[in-house]
């Protein structure tokens, strides 16, 4: 094979977003202590029947105690093919590989309207950059938890504080009565 196609070919490769991760992650990766964990899915409401959706989901923490003591559903979506392979280990050893499902992926451009309830623990303005499509995108009653961070100007409908950290709680409005 020539030189020039070989180049052409690895040219085309590291274009293909496909074969390459196009995008870096945002922020660093920081669990979340298992007692805001608990914290977060109290807040929420976590019941039977639930969806849950974990943006950013690092080592997976957070899908699973939820699919662990509440049998729900859930899905953690996270850019760092490293967090998947954990949070996928996590899930097995904890024995809810059939009710979590982990997606490489960045958070602003995966579906996640399937979700009742979505957690977050990102950066304030990445909170408030993922809004419009939390608001646009999840059905009136869906609910919102963000470790530590709040969305802009969008009042949380509650505030807790947790092991010395805060977390924020909204529900998506009705669309016809939001101001």
């Amino acid at each position: 094979m020539s030189r020039r196609r070989i180049l052409l070919l690895a040219a085309l490769f590291a274009a293909s977003p496909v074969l390459s991760q196009t995008r870096t992650p945002d922020v660093i990766f920081v669990p979340t202590p298992q007692e805001v964990v608990e914290d977060m899915l109290r807040l929420a409401d976590v019941k039977k029947g639930d969806v849950l959706y974990d943006l950013g989901s690092g080592d997976g923490r957070i899908p699973v105690t939820a699919a662990k003591k509440y049998g729900i559903r859930a899905v953690g979506i996270d850019i760092d093919p490293d967090r998947i392979t954990e949070a996928r280990d996590n899930a097995r050893k904890a024995g809810v590989s059939k009710q979590v499902e982990f997606r490489l992926g960045d958070i602003f451009t995966m579906d996640f309207r399937d979700a009742t309830v979505v957690t977050l623990y990102l950066l304030p303005e990445l909170n408030v950059k993922l809004r419009p499509r939390l608001l646009a995108e999840l059905r009136p009653g869906a609910r919102i938890v963000s470790h530590q961070f709040d969305m802009g100007d969008w009042r949380a409908d509650k505030k807790l504080e947790s092991n010395g950290r805060t977390v924020y709680f909204w529900t998506v409005p009705d669309p016809k009565k939001r101001r």
